[in-house]
């Protein structure tokens, strides 16, 4: 007689903070098969970072380098291009300049050996809080841009901080980026960055009109179509970006940041379809990749069979304040044991609350993104035993 396997349960708070015994999906995760390629879309997966585990709670943990590169290792592996030290890193919410270029010099390193794709991010965090001026920012972007030129990287120019600070209006957003697209050795992707994202970039690109601003990017790309391969905007509204991808220059790739809406944004429409770089690939690598695989068949019902599954993982994880989304990402990343911790630089680990956590064990149970369930639950008895829960 076949035995069926017993089914795994958890206890876990619900909304109100009260236990209920959850029983664990009886399908088997979905496989993580290396080696995969895709060749209808390009993918970027925008990575965060693993640290150490400091002996004591009142120290800010660093890199753990070795466990950082062995999770881009893993992307890499199954199919995705690197989008390293983007805001799914912690730039600036932990990750300064000077740690950021480490990781980008590591992690270029790798992708030059295994002739792996790569893009890094550019900004201008290494400026102080006070100094927002346009030469500044404009001496910022520039040391940025030629140290991750000088490693191999392509450019990611992300939004700037500093640059929302000083811009009186459009025109100094024009001077700012036609400057640093004039001085690029190779195409770089621009990265139009929300305030859902970011609240301190309210306004990017010069008016407080999202059709205003949408007018001035464009009018940058197709003065500079030449030096940009695509943007990515992450504003989290899909009608902008379809309006904004149909008016792009021949050549000119959309890239998708929309964490809400990427499997419809990614098959796309008559008119044509976005790429995507996007941090929730991070979280969702496997069905991602076998999606994208699916997508090269021509397959569009497996494509969507693959993919939709996880959008309600990626929505609890992005929902507001959206920057936490780290956290969901790295909590996620603990439970399938590619990190041996749940830490996080500027301890961001307590940044979701353990109700929240537990709503993400459930999604990625049901997504069938928890690799070893087992583990999974191992773990999610540890975190809330840790947290006086259970």
């Amino acid at each position: 007689m076949i035995k069926t396997p017993a089914r795994l349960s958890v206890r876990l708070p619900d909304a109100s903070g009260n236990l209920v015994e959850y029983g664990l999906s009886m399908e088997s995760p979905l496989p993580a098969i290396a080696g995969a390629t895709f060749h209808s879309r390009v993918a970027y997966a925008a990575a965060h970072v693993i640290t150490d585990a400091p002996p004591t709670s009142g120290q800010n943990p660093k890199i753990d380098l070795e466990a950082t590169l062995s999770f881009r290792r893993r992307l890499w592996s199954l199919g995705f291009g690197l989008a390293e030290a983007m805001d799914t890193a912690q730039r600036g919410m932990g990750l300064d300049w000077t740690s950021a270029q480490e990781l980008i010099r590591e992690s270029c390193a790798e992708a030059r050996a295994g002739r792996l794709p790569i893009a890094c991010g550019a900004n201008t965090d290494q400026l102080p809080t006070s100094d927002a001026n346009i030469d500044a920012v404009v001496a910022a972007y520039e040391e940025q841009c030629s140290f991750i030129e000088s490693v191999g990287g392509r450019i990611i120019l992300m939004a700037s901080r500093s640059l929302a600070r000083a811009a009186r209006d459009a025109g100094d957003y024009l001077r700012v980026y036609n400057r640093l697209l004039s001085q690029v050795s190779q195409p770089v992707i621009l990265h139009w960055l929300g305030e859902a994202f970011d609240p301190a970039l309210a306004g990017y690109w010069g008016s407080a009109d999202v059709g205003a601003n949408m007018e001035t990017c464009l009018r940058l790309i197709r003065e500079n179509t030449a030096k940009v391969d695509g943007i990515k905007i992450s504003l989290l509204d899909k009608t902008r970006e379809v309006e904004m991808r149909r008016r792009l220059p021949a050549g000119v790739r959309m890239y998708t940041g929309d964490d809400f809406h990427y499997p419809e944004l990614i098959e796309g429409d008559e008119a044509g379809y976005s790429d995507a770089l996007l941090g929730i690939f991070d979280g969702i690598a496997p069905a991602a990749s076998l999606a994208f695989q699916e997508l090269d068949r021509g397959d569009h019902s497996a494509y969507r069979n693959l993919l939709l599954p996880t959008l309600p993982l990626s929505r609890h994880i992005f929902q507001q304040p959206t920057y936490h989304y780290k956290t969901g990402l790295a909590f996620l990343s603990y439970l399938n044991g590619y990190q041996e911790h749940f830490r996080m630089l500027g301890n961001q680990q307590t940044a979701r609350s353990v109700e929240h956590l537990a709503i993400l064990f459930r999604l990625a149970d049901q997504a069938r993104l928890l690799a070893d369930p087992e583990l999974a639950v191992e773990r999610m008895r540890t975190f809330l035993t840790d947290a006086g829960t259970l």
